[in-house]
């Protein structure tokens, strides 16, 4: 039980999603999901059956230890202000209804700052894809689809004006490219970039150099001083 439970992150402000995913797992794998999955059956009485008394057990069991299991991963200050109940299934209900309005404007958030990024000098490449599909993730957690071809074709809109050429080569390809292809070549392109660019600093260093010796050269003078 604490095994599965470990892997259960602390319920916070924006990982409900995650939350709840990982907290039905656990439940499921230590077979304690039934209070969950059913409602609570007829309390036995003393005419009841012995199949019917631990048939409430089980729920019974269920429900007490899903409780404290749930309450135990959920923050102090998040938990005060979730309704008190005593069955798992109306209390997974209360967190949710906190939660769904605050999913909604997370969403929202994660929309616009993907649709708004722009890849610039202050990082890697790698590092700017890897953070858009990485909202992409979060995105998917709060139940919102964005496909492969859609998040290459936002990567693309997002690369800087020297990107130019490249995005020209995907949009003559014939093949469409995966995500981690996309990657890849945007890796490739960035260092060739960086090499025509201390290509062109050497150079015109070269240049600067060469004009400065000329200067200085004692024949070049006498010849001006001739002229």
């Amino acid at each position: 039980m604490s095994s599965e439970s470990s892997r259960i992150p602390f319920l916070s402000g924006e990982n409900f999603s995650e939350w709840k995913d990982k907290v039905l797992l656990a439940l499921g794998c230590m077979d304690l999901d039934l209070a969950i999955r059913e409602d609570e059956p007829p309390k036995p009485t003393n005419e009841s059956s012995i199949a019917v008394r631990v048939a409430y057990d089980r729920w019974e069991r269920s429900n007490r230890l899903s409780l404290m299991l749930i309450k135990t991963h959920i923050s102090s200050s998040i938990r005060n202000s979730i309704p008190s109940c005593d069955k798992v299934k109306d209390y997974m209900k209360a967190i949710e209804e906190q939660f769904v309005s605050s999913d909604k404007a997370l969403a929202s958030t994660l929309m616009n700052r993907l649709s708004g990024m722009k890849h610039n000098s202050s990082r890697s490449v790698r590092e700017h894809i890897m953070e858009m599909r990485d909202i992409v993730a979060r995105l998917k957690s709060l139940e919102i689809e964005i496909s492969d071809s859609f998040l290459v074709h936002f990567i693309l809109n997002s690369l800087p004006a020297e990107f130019g050429p490249f995005k020209i080569s995907y949009n003559t390809h014939k093949e469409k490219w995966s995500i981690n292809e996309l990657l890849t070549m945007c890796v490739q392109e960035e260092e060739r970039l960086k090499h025509e660019n201390r290509e062109s600093a050497h150079f015109a260093t070269q240049k600067v150099e060469q004009g400065k010796k000329g200067k200085n050269d004692p024949n070049l003078k006498k010849r001006l001083s001739i002229q």
